[in-house]
């Protein structure tokens, strides 16, 4: 089963690129070219994962990663070209679970992906047999 993958960044070029090199890869790519639609689609397409831009014009990925938070336990990539310590942390305290540097080997951004839907995939199957438990 392909791993689904929502792309949120407000460059079009951006999406297309990262669309080129997951797919051969065995993910199935959603685009948002922007913060309010790519909120929508983590409600409608239900991602394994969302790849995130940090530096957007209308709502900055800081604030999607603190709104998709409100409804959704989605892994999150940041990818940005930001590398200042200070808003790497904020990435992670809003909400984010891993953050890459652009650019970086293709090899390097589809591992982070696996790694992330893996886990997300493992802590769903223990939630429901925990459920199952309890009749």
């Amino acid at each position: 089963m392909q791993t689904k993958v929502l792309l949120i960044d407000d460059d079009k070029e951006m999406t297309d690129m990262l669309s080129v090199i997951l797919e051969p890869n065995m993910f199935a790519v959603v685009a948002a070219n922007n913060s309010m639609h790519g909120i929508d689609q983590v409600h409608q397409s239900k991602p394994d994962v969302v790849v995130l831009d940090l530096l957007m014009p209308d709502m900055d990925g800081w604030q999607v990663c603190k709104e998709i938070r409100k409804f959704s336990q989605v892994p999150i990539l940041v990818l940005s070209a930001i590398s200042k310590p200070g808003m790497v942390a904020r990435a992670l305290d809003e909400g984010a679970d891993d953050y890459l540097l652009k650019p970086m080997p293709t090899s390097m951004l589809v591992a982070h992906i696996k790694k992330l839907a893996r886990r997300s995939k493992a802590e769903q199957e223990s939630a429901q047999a925990r459920l199952s438990m309890y009749p």
